[in-house]
């Protein structure tokens, strides 16, 4: 079995005093822990949207900053992917998963009990850390649990389940708790589901032995590309409030952090990424669509949740029912549709059925009033969105790690995580920049706030638009099925670099 990175490391060792039923007990056990921790991940990606209105007007964000309660946690989350997944594989997986499970639970609760903006945010901050060290781990706890192929799909099944339930729930929660009692509840409801996930992952999970902090991880590299990607949507986000000088001059600070971070790659001992991956059309192609295509539809969630309430007129709970089709659907299309369709037509003709769907969502939206219908101009839209991402997600993910060499399965794993929640980050920094910056500018000219708002809206959904589309061209370009360029070479560099060692 590979790492993370591609090293060799050890399966959890069964307990021989356990007859085989416990051990399939156990293992079926942990998994249950597993899901749980990550489904505190997945509940806070989705539960804080609803309540954004009700956070800008209780801490007083504008626009812009109010993007940045959701980028805190997404940057570190993404940019620490790679890093503590390495260090799960020297500390032992085990100890970063209970790790992370406290880091993110007591962070909650720094959320839930925060009363200024700063505060806020730093505390998601610190989240999106805790959010890395569990999420990098799981996947590799994951396959080691389950080495069996069928039972690996078994639980493999269970895992994106749960994903698709805490979409739904995170939405839905966050609706019913801010308007039952406040926004600091969907926080707070986090540390019930953190305590016992850790008792359960101390008491549940197998130790695990790491390779061992002797063996090293590139820190230096870690601190450039989070740096790189913080940089960036910092410039992007506030780019409606500063001159254009000073915005292209983050932008090419940032630009120049990832050539650093590029440059390190190459000649470092003990790389965090090995540059090498990009040679493959597949991986490098797919992780490409993702970026757009997280992009578009992270932009959609938040802003149609926002159009929902503040133009629609939507109160919280109606607006976290309003969107419970949309993962539910995701949920069950990927369950019971996504491994027979792609099977039937292959991964390239169902991601480009998927991305077109979700074009033609993002088109809709487009052109949604001020005086809409739930029904009539956003449901339509949310249907297609749903089916979209169903059909585009497990396509893109097959074809992304069919390009990575079977040593190389754990990074390119990492690289896909991590490439999805850039994508988000970035999508959601654009598209509420440019709705922001639109509806303020309708309003200095002397347009009615809810005309303006709608406009800023629709903008941000054309563009979203156009980001799918790139999406769609970039897939047809790039991912047509045809000879993958010979992995002979890199095979031959793998060989030769077991033997130096």
């Amino acid at each position: 079995m590979s790492s993370r990175n591609g090293s060799p490391t050890e399966r959890p060792t069964p307990n021989p005093e356990q007859s085989p039923a416990q051990r399939t007990y156990s293992r079926w056990a942990s998994l249950v822990v597993l899901c749980a921790g990550t489904l505190m991940t997945i509940l806070d990606g989705n539960i804080v949207t609803v309540a954004m209105p009700a956070i800008q007007s209780d801490l007083g964000f504008s626009a812009p900053g109010l993007a940045w309660v959701v980028n805190a946690y997404l940057i570190p989350f993404g940019g620490l992917l790679l890093l503590v997944g390495r260090l799960g594989d020297l500390v032992g997986r085990k100890r970063m998963f209970v790790a992370g499970l406290v880091v993110f639970t007591v962070a909650s609760v720094l959320c839930g009990v925060a009363t200024s903006q700063g505060m806020l945010i730093a505390a998601r901050a610190l989240q999106g850390v805790g959010g890395a060290m569990t999420s990098a781990v799981v996947l590799g706890m994951l396959v080691a649990l389950f080495p069996e192929p069928r039972e690996q799909a078994k639980a493999i099944a269970v895992f994106s389940a749960v994903g698709a339930a805490g979409g739904a729930l995170g939405t839905f929660l966050g609706g019913a708790l801010t308007q039952a009692l406040n926004w600091h509840w969907i926080f707070l409801i986090n540390l019930p589901i953190g305590i016992v996930a850790w008792i359960a992952a101390l008491r549940i999970l197998a130790p695990d032995r790491g390779a061992g902090l002797g063996k090293g991880a590139d820190y230096p590299g870690a601190a450039l590309v989070t740096g790189a990607l913080m940089l960036t949507v910092y410039a992007i986000v506030g780019a409606g409030e500063r001159g254009l000088g000073t915005t292209l001059t983050l932008g090419a600070v940032s630009v120049a952090l990832f050539v650093a971070f590029t440059l390190r790659q190459a000649r470092a001992a003990r790389p965090l990424l090995r540059l090498r991956l990009f040679r493959s059309r597949l991986l490098t192609g797919a992780n490409g669509v993702q970026i757009l295509m997280v992009a578009a539809m992270y932009g959609f969630q938040y802003i149609g949740a926002l159009y929902i309430q503040r133009v629609l007129g939507f109160s919280e709970l109606m607006t976290g029912t309003a969107f419970l089709p949309a993962p539910v659907l995701i949920g069950v299309l990927m369950l019971g549709l996504s491994a027979r369709t792609i099977g039937r037509f292959g991964p390239y003709r169902v991601l480009l059925a998927g991305l077109v769907l979700i074009s033609a969502g993002m088109a809709l939206l487009a052109r949604v009033p001020a005086d809409g219908s739930y029904v009539v101009d956003v449901l339509p839209a949310l249907l297609l969105l749903s089916t979209g991402f169903a059909a585009a997600m497990p396509a893109v993910t097959g074809l992304a790690m069919s390009g990575a060499l079977e040593e190389d399965a754990g990074l390119a794993s990492g690289l896909f995580s991590t490439t999805q929640v850039v994508g988000g980050s970035l999508g959601l920094a654009a598209l509420t920049t440019l709705a922001a910056s639109r509806t303020d500018g309708l309003v200095d000219g002397g347009a009615t706030l809810a005309t303006a708002t709608a406009d800023g809206y629709r903008l941000a959904f054309a563009v979203g638009t156009g980001i799918a589309l790139a999406g769609l061209a970039l897939a047809a370009a790039v991912l047509r099925p045809g000879r993958e360029p010979s992995t002979e070479p890199v095979k031959a560099e793998a060989q030769e670099r077991v033997q130096l060692r």
